[in-house]
């Protein structure tokens, strides 16, 4: 009652439609209990007098009109409430998902979290819209029928319910085991949806390693078990029509033992003994009807149960009360004793206690083996994570006192996984400044050499790029990427393994592009290849979540032994021990000299 309560208070926003549409229920049973109550008159009086029968014949058309009215009202408004209200939910639970902590997206997958948007909010959407007012228009009728029974004789209303009390208790039983059926076919059919979506978006993989059979394997054993899980569902849902069908009967049977009896003791008249024959066959349907509702309703209970989990996971980075908008930061960053563990069950530390300042307009490469928290040290300045212990401050401003909007606007990315989406190339750029004029979305593709291929697509700027820019190579990708930072024209600029795994001429073009981007900006380059922060103004070297050594890159080869020293051995020489290192070659130009 809890999940269905939290559930209807959607609605409430839509009380007009809800309050109108009840009113046409009404009238539907209303008009289902008088085409009933017209029986007794139609055997008793129209059959025997002509001149009754014109009066009772425009009473049917009437009557029917009126149900038929209702429940094209009834039916059309709960629909339009029940839409209204599965697009509120999705919108709610889209927005929510989005607004996580990324510690959120590291704990589930893209297929879990669309099974739940779509597939659980499909199987509530059946209960909002077209279940609920098939509940209440049709037990609406059947309130009306019994009453009328009980109108007309209620001793006989009474032999002919006898029935009725022995369906609660397997209704009950019934509907919880559709419930319990029902959540594990949706967390089944989730694990469906996250094999495919893993299958499709690893397709080049798949196939590399001629693993279509196996995935098919995988898919088929998940299906098989989506079909299984189904057919208990099914299993539940179909005993119920028969026995009440069975208890029907009883009750029918019983009923004209006991009609008869009233009608040879002249006690009922023929008219008002079919009266309740056909109330009592009219009555069944939308018990059957009742019964369906019932164990879809328990379906979407799960669902429901399942959506709601969801929006109560709260990992939201969020607004402290009172956090100001932060001011274009002009004197640079400091990390102040920053540690970080991730809140899972090892709460693991990634950094410990790390200290170093950057000046406005400063580059700082952050170097170190895999494992050795750089990319965990720079999502911490857009708040994708919040820092345990120590803070991160931008022009003396601790980062929790500011919005996080106003702070990720200053902010520019560029990462070696380049996410751009299925729109113009156009719009994947403007994607930080929407309404950026066309000539400032191009003149951002020329600094990043991305307007030279631009011109020789078939739609230019207007060119669809297909998901995540598979249509396009890894070197234009990356450019669109720092064309998109281009345009947005952040103070702050974090490239996280920007130029990896190009070839040489592409890396030459993203270079230069990089150059134009970092100029005048606060830069945190994370690189892998050492050989791309020669002219770094600061290198930070990161081992097991501390800081172990800083200096130009000159400097850090200057010292026998230092890590940085030994990394760059590893990358020019291999594994050879035997190396000396040599003296630092002339710097790369990555930005132009100040």
């Amino acid at each position: 009652m809890t999940v269905l309560l939290r559930l209807l208070r959607y609605a409430s926003p839509y009380r007009g439609r809800l309050a109108a549409a009840f009113a046409a229920m009404v009238a539907y049973a209303a008009a289902s209990a008088g085409v009933v109550y017209l029986i007794k008159p139609i055997f008793d009086q129209a059959l025997g007098s002509q001149s009754e029968l014109p009066s009772i014949a425009l009473a049917i058309v009437g009557v029917y009109l009126v149900k038929g009215l209702g429940a094209y009202v009834s039916a059309y408004l709960m629909t339009d409430v029940g839409q209204q209200v599965v697009r509120d939910i999705r919108n709610e639970m889209f927005g929510h998902v989005l607004g996580q902590s990324a510690a959120f997206f590291a704990r589930r997958s893209t297929g879990q979290l669309l099974s739940r948007v779509n597939n659980d909010v499909n199987q509530v959407q059946q209960v909002v819209s077209q279940t609920m007012g098939d509940l209440i228009r049709e037990g609406f009728a059947l309130i009306a029928y019994i009453g009328l029974l009980f109108w007309h004789d209620a001793r006989l209303a009474l032999v002919s319910l006898t029935g009725a009390p022995v369906l609660i208790y397997p209704l009950v039983r019934l509907g919880q085991r559709v419930r319990r059926s029902g959540r594990r076919s949706q967390e089944q059919l989730e694990v469906l949806t996250h094999l495919t979506a893993e299958a499709f978006t690893g397709h080049r993989i798949v196939k590399a390693f001629g693993a279509e059979g196996r995935e098919q394997v995988r898919f088929e054993e998940a299906a098989q078990r989506v079909y299984r899980t189904n057919m208990k569902v099914t299993s539940a849902v179909s005993v119920l029509p028969p026995l009440m069908e069975w208890l029907g009967g009883i009750a029918v049977a019983g009923m004209l033992w006991y009609g008869a009896s009233q009608i040879g003791q002249g006690r009922l008249t023929m008219g008002e003994f079919m009266l309740f024959v056909t109330t009592l066959f009219l009555m069944y349907e939308p018990i059957k009807r009742l019964s369906r509702v019932n164990a879809t309703l328990q379906q979407a209970m799960a669902s429901a149960q399942r959506i709601f989990e969801l929006l109560d996971t709260h990992t939201e980075v969020v607004d402290r009360t009172g956090a100001i908008a932060l001011p274009r930061p002009r004197r640079g960053v400091e990390f102040r004793d920053v540690s970080f563990a991730y809140g899972d069950r090892d709460r693991r530390t990634v950094l410990d206690r790390v200290s170093f300042r950057v000046d406005a307009g400063e580059i700082v490469a952050i170097v170190g083996l895999s494992g050795a928290g750089k990319t965990t040290l720079v999502n911490l300045l857009p708040r994708f994570y919040d820092v345990t212990g120590g803070a991160i401050l931008i022009d003396g401003h601790d980062l929790r006192d500011v919005t996080v909007a106003s702070l990720r606007a200053h902010i520019g990315l560029v990462t070696q996984d380049t996410v751009l989406f299925d729109q113009t190339i156009a719009r994947n750029i403007a994607y930080g400044r929407p309404d950026a004029p066309i000539a400032e979305v191009e003149a951002a593709a020329r600094a990043a050499h991305a307007h030279e291929f631009i011109v020789l697509l078939p739609d230019r700027y207007e060119t669809r790029i297909g998901e995540r820019g598979g249509r396009l190579s890894g070197g234009q990708r990356q450019r669109l990427a720092i064309a998109r930072a281009l345009l947005k024209d952040p103070p702050i600029l974090v490239l996280d393994e920007a130029t990896s795994s190009l070839d040489a001429e592409s890396e030459r073009l993203v270079q230069d592009a990089l150059q134009v981007l970092m100029r005048n900006r606060t830069s945190f380059v994370i690189a892998h290849r050492l050989s791309t922060v020669r002219s770094a103004n600061r290198i930070i070297v990161l081992e097991q979540g501390r800081i172990v050594e800083t200096g130009r890159h000159d400097e850090l080869l200057a010292r026998s032994g230092g890590v940085y020293s030994r990394l760059y051995a590893l990358q020019m020489f291999g594994n050879r021990a035997d190396v000396d290192v040599p003296a630092a070659p002339a710097p790369l130009t990555l930005v132009e000299e100040r």
